[in-house]
C-alpha cells in the first residue's frame, strides 16, 4: 500500500467535472462541419483522450486548424452553461485543502477554458496551479505538463504524488512521471485494459478516494 501522498494532481474532465455531454455535442458539430460521420456517445467517451494538437491532425489531416476553430467556437458557446461538478468533488477538494495537500490540475483542455471553468465553480481557491493544454511544451501524458502543475522549487514528480484521472492517458502520465496512478470511474479496470500503465489504486468515485486518503 502506498503512503499518504504529499500532493494530489487531478485530471479535470470526467474526473472532477462531468463534461461528456458538452464534449460529445461539440465534437459532433465539428465532425458534421468537416463532412465526417458523427460519433455515438460511447465512441466519444472512448476516443476523446489526447489534446487537440495531438489528436486533430490525425482526425482531420491538413484541415485540422479549420476543425480546431469550429470546435473551440462551439465549445465556448456551450461549456459554462453545461458545467457540472462530479459527485463528491467539492467535498473532496475542500477536505484536501484542510488536510494540507498540495493540489493541481493537469488537463488536456485548453488552459484558458480550464481556468474559466474553475473560476465559474469557485474552485480556483483549491488549487496551486491549473495546467491546461498549451501551458507546457508538451501536453499530457508528457512530463512537462505535470511539471507545469507543480511548484518545482520544492515539489518534483515522484511517488509522493497521486495522479488522479479516469482514462488510460492519465495512468500513462502517472507512469511517465513516477507518480502513483489513481483511477476514478464507476467501472473497475479489466484484465489487459491498461497494458503497461496499470493503476496503482482504483476507486469507484471521489467519495471513496477521500475515505482512502483519510485512512492513511
Amino acid at each position: 500500500m502506498s503512503q499518504r501522498p504529499t500532493a494530489l494532481l487531478f485530471d479535470w474532465d470526467n474526473t472532477l467535472v462531468d463534461s461528456w455531454g458538452v464534449l460529445h455535442a461539440t465534437m459532433n458539430e465539428t465532425l458534421t462541419a468537416m463532412g465526417q460521420r458523427i460519433w455515438t456517445r460511447v465512441e466519444a467517451e472512448t476516443r476523446i483522450r489526447a489534446s487537440m494538437r495531438d489528436s486533430f491532425p490525425i482526425l482531420f489531416g491538413d484541415r485540422w486548424p479549420d476543425a480546431e476553430k469550429i470546435f473551440y467556437a462551439t465549445y465556448e458557446r456551450l461549456h459554462i452553461a453545461e458545467l457540472r461538478a462530479c459527485a463528491g468533488a467539492e467535498n473532496l477538494l475542500g477536505w484536501a485543502v484542510g488536510e494540507g495537500f498540495y493540489m493541481g490540475v493537469v488537463s488536456n483542455k485548453r488552459g484558458s477554458y480550464l481556468r474559466a471553468e474553475a473560476k465559474a465553480l469557485n474552485w480556483t481557491r483549491f488549487f496551486e496551479k491549473l495546467a491546461g493544454a498549451g501551458d507546457a511544451a508538451r501536453d499530457k501524458p508528457a512530463r512537462e505538463h505535470v511539471e507545469a502543475a507543480l511548484d518545482l522549487n520544492w515539489l518534483q514528480p515522484g511517488p509522493h504524488i497521486w495522479f488522479v484521472g479516469d482514462t488510460d492517458i492519465d495512468m500513462l502520465c502517472a507512469r511517465n512521471t513516477g507518480c502513483i496512478a489513481v483511477l476514478i470511474r464507476p467501472q473497475p479496470p479489466v484484465a489487459g485494459e491498461f497494458l503497461d500503465c496499470q493503476p496503482d489504486h482504483y476507486f469507484p468515485d471521489l467519495n471513496a478516494l477521500r475515505q482512502a486518503l483519510a485512512n492513511r
